[in-house]
């Protein structure tokens, strides 16, 4: 019992004494109790024989015995703290408060209650510390504290399981960061750390969050609160893969939500306006994890100098951020390399990433096997009879013996199909000797393809400023004289010209892009200066630019002979004056070489091309013999200012040289005006006239122009406005002079398309003659040069 009320005064130096509360001290081992006890004691030893009733006694009457409550379910999860009613009618639940429970029973002592149970009076004891009227005094206390002995318990084995888990090491407790937020809509803001140097990526992570995030495509509405709690925890989710992608793997996003129902009480009258909430996701994204292993399977095997280049194509190294779209870009430039560098068979598996939390590193796993190197062997073709593997050869960029490169594989498929021949193609590379040791293997590259169908009849009528209203029909067979020898029939009706042509053509001729034409025609043209009936024979062989595939250099060589009846226009005499045609039989060579450094065929925007075209002529009429060389230059240059805006300008030196002008046929002589030309007067509007005003052509020609290509926003960007400056002479003599100089200015409409833009310029001329329109309106496609 001593003992026992030592404990319970060591209990009761936490409880306030009550002042009227006295406590004899109890005597010395051994002594015998005294014999006058207090009143208080008395009531102390009758109340604890008043509780210590016998088992048989009859309960007391005054406090009948209470059944226990069942237990309550243990609620597993936040929601289920919600009750029912709140979530059917939130309003109507805050409204009616907390319900009613029964009253509470009266409290029982402690002390009395552990007696009346026939408990152990040492607990007895340590209860009735609850008690204030029964706490012991100070000096009983010390004396109880003195007294105290407590017998050691038994000592416990050892436990390695316990010492290894309290050796553990606790977590560091984060340092406090400063956030700094950046709104991203009325919902949703981003507090991310202030100091950029945190986390650098900070605005790419915020626009691929603003891409994927369901709360910014949520629309404000007046029940959107349910809503935000559901999207603010998938956010969440987003902003931790976000973060991961980009080598956070130890961040922590907190997800806070704000206004609500609250702003009700704070007088907000509109409901809508109450209603709405909004989240804060605080963003702790730790340190960035870096690439601590790097292993690429059976590729490390290959020599230093073949690994090299697709170590770099990879673009990873042990040190470098964890980054899930470098990884990405990484694989793929892997397998690109591969097969640019000699790997038609390489495989690729799917990378694996290992993230170690201790070390903050990331290890990567991509299995590749090369699976031997090759060089090119041969091309074989599925329908030789249509088109033989050797004409395939030809077209193909590569030779036996070069390094297989998989995008040589792609352009010979690309230019088979512009061939117009066949509706489908299959590549196929064949392993034809394997590699042996450090020699590479050969791969033959089959090529499988279907028919198209080779008959084509086109019809087309239109109208050009230069041209009038014509009406076009032709026929052609594309492969009747294989391979790609075709037979065109062409026809033109219209009120400037009439044509009837037999064409003979083979693409890919000797070689890749090298086109041979033969053409026989009859024409009669009518311009604004020239008259002419023509028959005539005319082939040419050529490696030109074209749509697919634009050369830096380009070449035409060419011969050509006619018989044509000519004459300068007379639309301003009498009919019954009419000059008469003279006839002319020519005979020629020509050829050109284009220089192209220019980004685009149809609508360039940096560079530069010129070319340069030569034509030694022989011309009889009338029994006079003449030969002469026509020749002419033209440069273009190319320059983008800023984003918006294209400077170009252009060149264009002509002359005649050898021939007095009369004994040189009308359609031979050099003109200036038009669409391609001095844009503000007519075609063939510019040069020198004879005393009816008719334009009688020259021997020599100088030309420039200069415009601006300004973008605009009109129609997605698709619409360009041009103003132009133009300046062009043309004289009699083969030496240019001035005598003739015409200058015009105007404004001009691209329209751009998946072929090129469609132009429309409206030209002014700046010194017009009585012969010149006071405005000149142009149509034709792509730019003007």
């Amino acid at each position: 019992m001593g003992a026992g009320l030592s404990g319970s005064a060591c209990l009761a130096a936490q409880v306030p004494l009550s002042p009227q509360t006295q406590v004899q001290e109890p005597p010395a081992a051994g002594d015998d109790p005294p014999d006058d006890t207090g009143a208080e004691t008395d009531q102390v030893e009758e109340a604890g024989t008043a509780a210590a009733a016998e088992p048989g006694d009859e309960p007391d009457e005054t406090r009948p015995a209470q059944e226990p409550a069942p237990p309550q379910p243990v609620p597993r999860t936040l929601d289920d703290l919600i009750p029912d009613d709140a979530v059917r009618s939130p309003d109507s639940w805050a409204l009616a408060g907390a319900p009613l429970g029964p009253e509470p029973p009266p409290a029982v002592p402690p002390a009395l209650d552990a007696l009346a149970q026939g408990g152990d009076p040492t607990d007895a004891a340590l209860a009735a510390l609850e008690a204030p009227e029964l706490v012991a005094s100070a000096d009983a206390i010390a004396q109880q504290l003195d007294d105290f002995a407590l017998a050691l318990p038994e000592p416990l084995e050892a436990d390695a399981e316990g010492e290894a888990f309290a050796q553990l090491a606790l977590p560091e407790l984060e340092q406090a960061v400063d956030l700094a937020e950046f709104p991203l809509t009325e919902t949703v803001t981003l507090a991310f750390p202030a100091d950029p140097a945190a986390l650098p990526e900070r605005e790419a992570i915020t626009a691929r969050f603003r891409q994927l995030s369901a709360l910014a495509q949520l629309q404000r509405e007046a029940d959107t609160i349910p809503q935000i709690i559901a999207r603010a925890r998938a956010d969440a989710d987003l902003l931790d893969e976000i973060l991961a992608a980009y080598g956070y793997y130890g961040s922590e996003v907190v997800r806070q939500l704000s206004g609500g129902r609250g702003s009700r009480d704070n007088g907000t009258e509109n409901r809508d306006d109450a209603v709405r909430g909004a989240v804060r996701f605080d963003i702790y994204p730790g340190p960035q994890f870096r690439f601590g292993a790097i292993d690429l399977g059976k590729l490390e095997r290959l020599p230093a100098d073949e690994l090299a280049p697709l170590r770099d194509a990879l673009g990873l190294k042990v040190g470098d951020p964890v980054l899930a779209d470098r990884i990405i870009a990484g694989r793929e430039a892997l397998d690109l390399a591969l097969g640019e560098n000699g790997y038609p068979f390489a495989t690729l598996g799917e990378p694996d990433l290992l993230i170690d939390h201790d070390r903050e590193e990331g290890d990567l796993t991509l299995p590749v096997d090369p699976r031997g190197r090759y060089v090119f062997a041969g091309v074989t073709s599925s329908d030789p009879d249509f088109l033989s593997g050797r004409h395939l050869a030809r077209i193909a960029r590569f030779e036996p013996g070069d390094l297989y490169r998989e995008s040589l594989e792609t352009d010979l498929r690309r230019a088979i199909l512009a061939t117009g021949l066949v509706s489908s193609v299959t590549i196929t590379p064949r392993e034809s000797v394997p590699p042996r040791g450090e020699e590479p293997g050969e791969v033959a590259i089959d090529v499988a393809f279907e028919r198209a169908p080779l008959r084509t009849v086109t019809a087309g009528i239109g109208y050009g400023t230069e041209d009038g209203i014509k009406a076009e029909a032709t026929w052609e067979h594309r492969n009747l004289f294989p391979p790609e020898g075709a037979l065109r029939l062409r026809g033109i009706v219209g009120t400037r010209e009439l044509l009837a042509n037999i064409g003979f053509k083979r693409n890919n001729f000797r070689g890749r892009d090298q086109v041979l034409f033969f053409d026989l025609f009859a024409s009669d043209i009518n311009t604004v200066a020239v008259e002419s009936r023509t028959l005539g024979v005319r082939g040419t062989f050529e490696r030109l630019s074209n749509f697919l595939f634009q050369k830096e250099f380009s070449w035409q060589i060419g011969a050509e002979a006619l018989f044509t009846e000519e004459r300068n226009r007379t639309v301003r005499i009498a009919p019954d004056a009419a000059t008469p045609r003279r006839s002319f039989t020519i005979a020629g060579l020509f050829g050109s070489a284009t220089i192209d450094q220019s980004d685009d065929l149809l609508d360039p925007t940096s560079g530069y091309r010129a070319t340069l075209f030569l034509a030694p002529e022989s011309s009889r009429s009338e029994g006079v013999q003449d030969f002469y060389l026509r020749a002419q230059l033209d440069a273009a240059a190319y320059k983008s200012i800023g984003d918006a805006t294209v400077l170009a300008g252009r060149v264009r030196a002509a002359t005649i040289q050898g021939a007095d002008l009369a004994n040189v046929a009308p359609s031979r002589r050099l003109y200036g005006g038009g669409g391609a030309s001095v844009r503000g007067y007519g075609f063939q509007g510019v040069g020198p006239r004879d005393e009816r005003g008719e334009a009688t052509g020259g021997a020599a020609l100088l030309e420039a122009s200069i415009e601006a290509r300004i973008n605009t926003g009109l129609l997605g960007g698709a619409v360009q406005v041009v103003p132009f400056f133009d300046i062009g002479s043309v004289s009699r003599r083969s030496v240019p002079n001035f005598d003739f100089i015409r200058y015009a200015a105007g404004l001009g409409v691209r329209y751009k398309t998946s072929f090129g833009p469609i132009r429309i310029d409206v030209g002014v001329p700046l010194n017009r003659s009585e012969f010149d329109a006071p405005v000149v309106v142009f149509v034709g496609l792509g730019q003007a040069f």
